[in-house]
């Protein structure tokens, strides 16, 4: 395992990024639990990589909900439901990871939902050149719907009793802690612990950023 500074780090990661020999877009993966950190990093990376030429694509997994209406069947606290119920996988793959993929036409949208309004996006169709990274960051991105996407695998690791504390500093202008602290115990949390039994992420990823320590970064390169 490697320590350093926040600069050093993403230039490991930059790297990494740079080592991929695809003849498509580099498809980058950020896993990791809510309030890991996971955004800040992957908005970081895009910026060096942009720095070194890159043309950066940055997306989300927030931008491929379903719908409110159909993300909630079991229950707004349920663990289950935050597995199984919230993401559209499909979309994501067809209008995204496949394009830029190999075999694909490199046409793509970046997103199909916008969560604040609760309505769907339609962004117009862009075409990536084939050296382009695509940054994306998100919960479950080793899940078997996505795992066979990614080109390069990061997961931002972290204690997940440190996320609630992130949680509740992140969400106290729109949520009570007492809100927040629900939601993390009873829905995000244990759907964690159910991805980490079941898909077993973290053997899955290229790199570990230990991330508990955001200004003292510890990351490890895996072998698979």
């Amino acid at each position: 395992m490697d320590r350093g500074t926040r600069d050093e780090m993403l230039a490991r990661l930059a790297e990494a990024v740079g080592s991929v020999t695809v003849t498509h877009p580099t498809r980058v993966a950020i896993d990791g639990p809510p309030a890991a950190g996971k955004t800040t990093l992957a908005d970081e990376l895009a910026v060096v990589l942009g720095k070194l030429g890159r043309d950066v694509i940055r997306a989300t997994i927030d931008d491929f909900l379903f719908p409110r209406a159909e993300r909630y069947p079991r229950g707004e606290y349920s663990a289950e439901g935050c597995y199984f119920d919230t993401h559209d996988y499909e979309a994501l793959n067809r209008v995204l990871l496949d394009p830029l993929g190999p075999g694909g036409d490199r046409r793509f949208q970046h997103a199909i939902y916008d969560r604040t309004a609760d309505t769907a996006l339609s962004p117009p169709v862009r075409t990536a050149p084939a050296d382009a990274v695509l940054v994306f960051d998100g919960v479950f991105l080793m899940r078997p719907e996505l795992i066979d996407r990614w080109d390069l695998r990061i997961f931002v690791s972290i204690a997940l009793e440190k996320t609630v504390d992130r949680a509740v500093i992140r969400e106290r202008r729109v949520s009570s802690r007492v809100e927040v602290e629900r939601r993390w115990r009873k829905r995000y949390i244990p759907s964690q612990q159910f991805y980490f039994a079941t898909v077993r992420p973290t053997d899955h990823v290229d790199i570990i950023v230990h991330n508990d320590e955001p200004q003292q970064p510890a990351w490890a390169i895996q072998t698979q």
